[in-house]
């Protein structure tokens, strides 16, 4: 069999024509030390600060400490599998969580990996968990209400849309229960909620998600739960991981509620993170940079200018304190980046005084802005109310001989205090706060056995939506006062027909 020299050629020509050189370039480190979820890499030169990196089992990884001879990498999962030795590749990709409308009404960890057992999630888009927060020329004040459904709040201590206002308080004291029915009323407000649960017990955030489907809030809502058996760096991450999946909404002109419970866990966690990588401890054994680690995250709640969309991202960051000492290392922090906070009290809590927020240490800087006209005109003398009542108490404690002045002063505290109250779960319409707030501050209760205000509000509410619908209406589809006459007419109306309970 003879072989044909240009049949060979053929084949050599077509072999060189199809031949693709490819050399595949992978930055390779070795695993030199291990243990407590950080894990020293030699060899990883050229890697970036925050990048993704894998470990030979899968288990990623992010570098931290860009060393002169290794690199510091905190373990993203279980780290007993890795030993020294092993090979570690770079990905090229900044830490990033998957965003979009897919992962509403599932419970995701901080890497966007769903936890609910309800399959995976169906999104293709990603955005890297650190972004640099809107600049002062795309912002715009606020000055849309977020209602919250509870008076306290919305009549002294209101949240506007794109505000951050702290929650503090110590354990115990109902500051989940205020986050949950803030989320509960943006029922038909459009509005997308995002729950950050760091360092809980899972039973709890069980608990917190059956609360919020029950009350049909979890076809609007996110949760991220990094729960407190999880490695640091994965608690570490949650509110970054939180407000990524935020900025997604805000930047598409929507409007975005993301709570974070609580920040005193997640600074706890960055602080075993930061000695474990032998940084330098500062105050409280903090890194220095605890300060940053939370400002660069509320920083990046905004109300976006109307050449950006108009969206908005509201931050309700959550800080427990000791024995309510405010003035601890991460609650003066955190007071001093936010727009106001909600100092709940143990002491109220255990008196019945639910929700137990302390209205003299509260306070918003956003202020009336957050306000429609009815609420801001009803509620101006409340705080003074309040203050005067609580002044006055100690007072009235010793002294049994008050001249009317006082006694009508302790008289109507008394009743304010009542009205303030509310119920587990049952945030209330902005109209209907602001009408049984126009009853007290009117003198309508002041002949009210104290004892029978909470069932006088109740039945009056439910009296006010057979007999004054266009009043509540009004309320609600203008944000203005309805005529005043109108309005002491229903209430007297109503009085006649309540019964004092003997």
């Amino acid at each position: 069999m003879s072989i044909k020299a240009e049949e060979i050629s053929a084949l050599i020509k077509q072999q060189i024509e199809n031949y693709e050189s490819e050399i595949e370039v992978s930055d390779v480190g070795t695993v030199i030390e291990v243990g407590d979820g950080i894990a020293r890499v030699h060899g990883l030169d050229n890697v970036m600060s925050g990048e993704l990196v894998e470990f030979s089992n899968g288990v990623m990884g992010m570098a931290q400490n860009l060393e002169e001879n290794n690199v510091g990498i905190v373990i993203l999962g279980p780290f007993t599998e890795i030993k020294e030795g092993d090979e570690v590749r770079r990905t090229g990709r900044i830490m990033q969580v998957p965003v979009g409308e897919e992962l509403l009404g599932r419970v995701v960890n901080p890497l966007g990996q769903p936890v609910d057992g309800k399959g995976p999630i169906e999104t293709n888009k990603t955005r890297p968990i650190e972004s640099p927060a809107p600049g002062v020329m795309d912002r715009k004040s606020v000055h849309e209400p977020l209602q919250t459904g509870l008076k306290v709040i919305d009549s002294m201590i209101p949240i506007g849309r794109g505000q951050r206002e702290l929650i503090i308080g110590d354990r115990q004291t109902g500051k989940t229960a205020i986050a949950i029915d803030t989320i509960i009323n943006q029922k038909d407000q459009d509005m997308i909620c995002i729950y950050v649960a760091i360092g809980q017990k899972e039973s709890t955030v069980r608990g917190v998600v059956e609360t919020l489907r029950q009350h049909g809030a979890l076809d609007y809502t996110i949760v991220v739960t990094a729960s407190a058996s999880q490695p640091a760096p994965l608690l570490y991450l949650a509110p970054y991981a939180g407000v990524t999946m935020g900025e997604e909404f805000m930047y598409n002109g929507k409007h975005v509620l993301v709570v974070y419970d609580d920040l005193s866990k997640q600074a706890a966690a960055y602080r075993e993170l930061s000695l474990l990588l032998r940084r330098p401890p500062g105050r409280e054994a903090f890194p220095g940079d605890v300060f940053y680690l939370h400002s660069r995250l509320l920083e990046r709640a905004a109300k976006l200018s109307d050449e950006k969309g108009g969206g908005s991202l509201t931050a309700l960051p959550f800080v427990e304190t000791q024995a309510g000492d405010i003035s601890a290392y991460i609650p003066t922090n955190v007071i001093s980046i936010t727009d106001g906070q909600i100092f709940l009290q143990s002491d109220l809590f255990h008196s019945g005084v639910r929700p137990a927020v302390n209205a003299g240490l509260s306070v918003s800087r956003v202020g009336g802005a957050a306000q429609i006209k009815a609420m801001k005109k009803v509620s101006g003398t409340l705080r003074l109310d309040l203050a005067a009542y609580r002044e006055l108490e100690a007072f009235a404690q010793f002294g049994s001989d008050l001249d009317k002045a006082t006694q009508a002063k302790l008289n109507r505290g008394a009743r304010t205090v009542e009205v303030l109250k509310q119920g587990l779960h049952q945030p209330l319409p902005v109209e209907k706060q602001v009408t049984i707030i126009y009853a007290l501050i009117n003198g309508f209760l002041d002949d009210i056995p104290v004892e029978d205000v909470q069932r006088f509000e109740a039945e009056f509410h439910s009296w006010m939506d057979k007999n004054g619908k266009e009043l509540l209406d009004h309320i609600r589809e203008t944000g203005n006062l309805p005529d005043e006459d109108q309005l002491k007419e229903k209430i007297k109306e109503f009085k006649k027909t309540f019964a004092v309970s003997e």
